[in-house]
């Protein structure tokens, strides 16, 4: 079935059920970022593979709602499926919502999956279109057209050693219920599958890339419930989820059990990351303490076990990478290399590491024009030959059994143009400038972002994605709630938190270059003025110089600069082959 075929079979499902708009979101109950096949209902609605983005559906027009990451991509996976591209204006806004209020009638109806969108989202959808008298409805004309979806998935799931997380099962509960009973809240209802993976010290392989296992949670004034299949777990694992005060329950036993919760509770929910289906089931008289999983905050402050392992794994990414990087160099121009090649070359150096997992992500492998594209996935057909001349951008992570990595490098190929240069070193520039940074406690993602902008902007060059992201440890390569963006989140940066930054510079149709670390937030001491944070870069690889434009550098970039791929030296030197230890001395030799 082609998708203008799919297209057409939920209008006339729409027309039959008298609904005027079809909202599809790219979510699954646990408002997950990575899906498991069974929900990614826009790639097969439409053929967009992109992580963010929404399909709006009339008798009229069919649009992706999406953001500028995705533009090149979306404009060309939508050709011919009768979908058009609506550009967002700002990055992760629910703008359909203003156009539905504008296009539909006063009494028209709109239909989403309850399950499939978060509780805010859906309250914004709601009372938007109240204002227009407008309804809304859960409807679920996914299900009915696709015919092969695959089902569940029921990978085996496994507990990690206390010794490797850090904290037992039962200290983080009782961490969870000391914020609880700040919040006045005595039950607490959770989604989101990092979070169970944290809390519980769970790990699993239902969703690509990320180890997490599909899971709810209850804690209650008694007791703490997980659903979760128990065939995912070995015996062993029961017996300690069970000895840590943990009751077992079915997956598909979580709605009955909402439902049967006592009346005139106080329940501590977040609204971003629980689903609307789920949020219906509380009892209507249930008073609803919203806010950020407390769960979410206290994972972002890795413990010193934590902080030590992910330095363990940084060690091994380092010595994959560097390995990479020098069989680039070795056989560019002796044998044909691609972007696809490249990036399985790069998964296998990882995978012959200590403790490898798998990949913390699908490799961005971009050479000239596709490294434009901030989240560019090679395909068979835009596969490119890495020859000639040009910047090849290689983004790419691991999940280790002690540490999630994630980094991206600019590898210079052949001669490179002096615009291509200046690029380089701009955002060199910005990474080095946020890296550095001495900043006061307080301080937000929003005011970092703007200083590792700034040797952008002095040139009029911005770019269209945040600066960084938090990341798991043995988690979600995106981890909340701390981000560096422009966008005003109101979470500010703490010891113990491991964040990216990643600045970059991106030419449609010519190159893109991108250079990212992740650090540590760590005291820089106390002063008459309070205390002071600033961070410390974790990730181990050296950043090319060959091609660095000296004069946009100042001393003391020039200095972070040559210390740092000193440290990579010497960090790696020690695991690696003499020939390695000689071609990495030179790429990290001062400029």
């Amino acid at each position: 079935m082609t998708f203008a075929e799919k297209l057409q079979d939920l209008r006339q499902l729409m027309l039959a059920e008298q609904v005027d708009a079809y909202i599809i979101t790219s979510a699954d109950p646990h408002i997950s970022e990575y899906l498991p096949v069974h929900y990614k209902a826009i790639p097969f609605a439409c053929g967009f593979t992109g992580s963010a983005g929404t399909l709006v559906i009339t008798q009229d027009f069919a649009g992706l709602w999406t953001d500028s990451r995705y533009f090149t991509q979306a404009g060309s996976q939508l050709m011919g499926t009768g979908y058009g591209l609506v550009k967002l204006k700002v990055p992760h806004t629910p703008e359909y919502i203003g156009w539905l209020s504008e296009v539909l009638p006063s009494g028209a109806k709109v239909g989403f999956n309850y399950e499939l969108i978060t509780v805010a989202l859906a309250h914004e959808v709601q009372y938007t279109l109240a204002q227009c008298k407008i309804d809304i409805r859960h409807v679920d004309f996914i299900s009915t057209i696709w015919q092969d979806r695959v089902g569940l998935p029921a990978e085996n799931a496994f507990l990690i050693e206390e010794e490797a997380a850090g904290l037992s099962i039962s200290a983080k509960v009782n961490e969870v219920r000391k914020v609880l009973k700040i919040n006045k809240a005595d039950y607490h209802f959770i989604s989101s599958l990092d979070d169970i993976a944290w809390m519980f010290n769970l790990r699993g392989k239902d969703v690509e890339y990320n180890p997490v296992t599909l899971g709810f949670a209850l804690i209650t004034p008694e007791e703490v419930k997980l659903f979760i299949e128990k065939q995912k777990l070995s015996q062993t694992d029961i017996h300690t989820l069970n000895q840590q005060g943990v009751a077992l329950h079915s997956y598909s036993e979580v709605a009955t059990a909402l439902k049967n919760l006592p009346k005139d509770i106080q329940i501590f929910i977040d609204p971003k990351r629980t689903c609307f289906g789920l949020f219906e089931c509380l009892p209507k008289s249930s008073k609803i303490i919203s806010g950020i999983n407390p769960s979410t905050h206290l994972k972002s402050l890795k413990n010193n076990t934590e902080i030590n392992h992910i330095r363990k794994a940084m060690l091994h990414d380092g010595i994959a990478l560097t390995r990479f990087f020098k069989w680039m160099e070795d056989r560019l121009g002796n044998e044909k290399i691609t972007e696809w090649s490249a990036a399985e070359k790069l998964a296998s150096f990882r995978a012959e590491q200590e403790s490898f997992v798998g990949l913390s992500f699908n490799t961005i492998a971009g050479y000239n024009a596709n490294g434009a594209l901030p989240h560019y996935s090679v395909t068979n057909e835009s596969n490119q030959d890495i020859l000639g001349d040009g910047l090849f951008l290689v983004d790419s992570g691991g999940q280790y059994l002690y540490g999630t990595t994630d980094v991206t490098r600019v590898m210079p190929i052949g001669n490179c143009s002096s615009i291509q240069a200046d690029d380089y070193t701009l955002v060199l520039k910005g990474l080095i400038e946020g890296s550095k940074l001495i900043f006061p406690e307080g301080t937000k993602g929003y005011q970092i972002d703007s200083i590792c902008r700034k040797p952008l902007w002095e040139h009029a060059i911005n770019f269209g994605h945040g600066t960084g992201h938090g990341i798991g440890f043995f988690l979600n390569v995106h981890e909340g709630p701390q981000n560096i963006s422009p966008a005003n989140v109101d979470v500010v940066f703490k010891t113990g938190m491991v964040t990216s930054i990643e600045p970059g510079i991106y030419r449609p149709g010519k190159h893109g270059v991108r250079i990212e670390n992740l650090v540590l937030c760590v005291s820089k001491g106390n002063s008459e003025f309070g205390g002071f944070l600033t961070f410390e870069t974790l990730t181990l690889c050296f950043i090319d110089t060959t091609i660095i434009n000296k004069t946009l550098l100042a001393a003391d970039q020039i200095e972070w600069l040559n210390q740092y791929n000193q440290m990579v030296f010497e960090k790696l030197q020690h695991m690696l082959s003499e020939e390695e230890v000689m071609w990495l001395k030179e790429k990290c030799k001062p400029i």
